[in-house]
């Protein structure tokens, strides 16, 4: 069942070039983007089921066998990340359409945004399933290409602006991909990850931690980790709604997912733990603190966006089992959330007119549907009891007791008020858009909007919402999976065997 790894690239490549030939026909665009990702979940599903069994499923594109092909590889990891993101990037497109539709594709040009979704989608897989760097190095630069489309899709002044913010960025975190690229091929003769495993080792103490350390500016940078995060609150909130969902839910973790790759892979036993360990401490409290400070929701949720994103490096920087689990549940968990999170503060923003939280009240009471798919996302967020928030971040607490380091106590510390402040946020954001009484000229600005929200845009929000809780009850058997999961990648015995099974005697 080999060929189904590639399919994921494949799939969403020729949707989005089918999507570009019919562009004078949206109705039929719509259908076959829409088909495209449905196809790429099942397959996805499939893949995850196939590697349940522990061994990863190898495919070397055009026959060249490791190390000189390209190789893609689809492990337990791997799979539930293409799981993941396939079924975000599905709601999102029906949420996206359905404003399309009730706009009138006026903020949204159909011609443009199918054909550049679904190369997004292409470069997020890719990157999922790269098992060589510059392979995952293409991956990123696919995702990025259509991301630049995507992010100034209407060409307001402040879109080309931040937007501007967002290429300049992205432009330097792939020089320093690159450059990393070009040192590690000079002092190995290889770029495949499976061989990379072998050969880092035997090179000197210093020129390991200088690799690493390259590689960890630039995933951090496309992590948005701190101090390389100050671009995301000002590029994400100005993008449509759907773009800012799909960025904010999906694109941050594929650097995350780099991280935890390269890592466990290249460097299990690297001297930079401890500073992982420093980013995740100083991201998790910067970004809530800015998250507090802001009275704009999406400014706020780009924020806490970024917080969260250390709770994700609390678990690599732990580089234990139960710490990697944790990070790769919160992971899934994250992407889902956070997605949901700025699809209904795109709701808001159409039901309430701005985002503002001092010019908007009464939503509760003025749109119940609204306030239910806002609410329960953003206790999940908050990791109240008994949401999978909460039962992500605990595992990652009794990870960090369990390790019974000085930095590992410093971030269980560091992760309760984290998530203290993170309620704080989100209370306040219910309070005075949700719960308080409209202020003047609120009630006029709803009603000029229009009281009914869009169809697909509630019903894909609602679909992440129940996807989103339904985490709460799966809970065991995905906590299982990511113990298998960060298991194979501690011992990297079975992805090393797999990429060279053709080798073998």
């Amino acid at each position: 069942m080999t060929w189904l790894v590639p399919l994921p690239v494949i799939m969403p490549l020729l949707g989005a070039a089918l999507t570009l030939l019919i562009r004078r026909r949206p109705n039929l665009q719509r259908t076959v983007s829409v088909l495209v990702l449905s196809a790429t979940l099942g397959v996805a599903v499939a893949l995850l089921a196939l590697t349940a069994g522990g061994d990863p499923l190898v495919v070397t594109v055009g026959g060249w066998p490791a190390p000189l092909g390209i190789v893609l590889v689809a492990d337990r990891l791997a799979a539930l990340m293409l799981v993941v993101s396939a079924a975000v990037t599905l709601c999102v497109l029906v949420y996206s359409i359905g404003q399309g539709l009730a706009d009138g594709d006026g903020s949204t040009p159909v011609a443009v945004y199918h054909p550049a979704y679904l190369i997004l989608t292409a470069g997020v897989t890719n990157a999922f399933l790269a098992g060589d760097l510059f392979n995952l190095y293409v991956g990123f630069e696919i995702l990025l290409a259509a991301s630049y489309v995507l992010i100034t899709i209407g060409a307001t002044k402040s879109r080309i602006r931040d937007g501007t913010t967002y290429v300049v960025v992205s432009l330097l975190s792939s020089l320093i991909f690159l450059t990393a690229i070009g040192l590690i091929y000079a002092a190995t003769g290889t770029l495949n990850l499976a061989q990379l495993a072998g050969r880092l080792d035997a090179l000197p103490d210093s020129l390991q931690l200088g690799l690493q350390s390259m590689l960890l500016l630039a995933f951090g940078i496309k992590a948005a980790v701190f101090p390389l995060s100050a671009w995301l609150p000002d590029s994400y909130p100005t993008a449509i709604a759907p773009v800012t969902a799909v960025f904010a839910g999906l694109l941050t973790k594929v650097g995350v997912y780099a991280i935890i790759r390269t890592q466990t892979l290249l460097f299990p036993d690297g001297p930079a733990a401890d500073i992982v360990l420093v980013a995740a401490l100083l991201t998790m409290t910067v970004g809530i603190l800015g998250a507090v400070a802001q009275s704009d929701i999406k400014r706020l949720l780009s924020f806490t966006l970024v917080s969260h994103i250390g709770y994700m490096l609390f678990g690599i920087g732990l580089a234990s089992s139960a710490g990697l689990s944790g990070a790769i549940f919160y992971v899934v968990h994250h992407i889902i959330i956070q997605t949901t999170l700025f699809l209904a503060a795109g709701l808001i923003e159409r039901r309430g007119g701005t985002t503002t939280l001092d010019r908007l009240g009464g939503l509760a009471r003025l749109a119940p549907v609204l306030g239910v798919l806002f609410f329960l996302p953003a206790l999940n967020l908050a990791g109240i009891p008994p949401f999978s928030g909460f039962l992500g971040k605990l595992g990652l607490l009794q990870a960090g007791v369990a390790d019974g380091g000085a930095l590992a106590w410093l971030l269980v510390a560091g992760s309760v008020v984290t998530s203290l402040l993170t309620l704080y946020a989100i209370g306040r954001v219910w309070n005075l858009a949700f719960w308080s009484s409209p202020r003047a000229g609120t009630s006029a600005r709803t009603a000029a909007r229009g009281r009914v929200l869009p169809r697909l845009m509630v019903g894909s929000t609602l679909a992440l919402v129940l996807l989103g809780t339904g985490l709460t009850v799966v809970a065991g058997p995905l906590f299982d999976v990511t113990t298998r999961a960060a298991t194979e990648l501690l011992d990297r015995e079975p992805y090393v065997r797999a990429v060279f099974a053709e080798e073998s005697p």
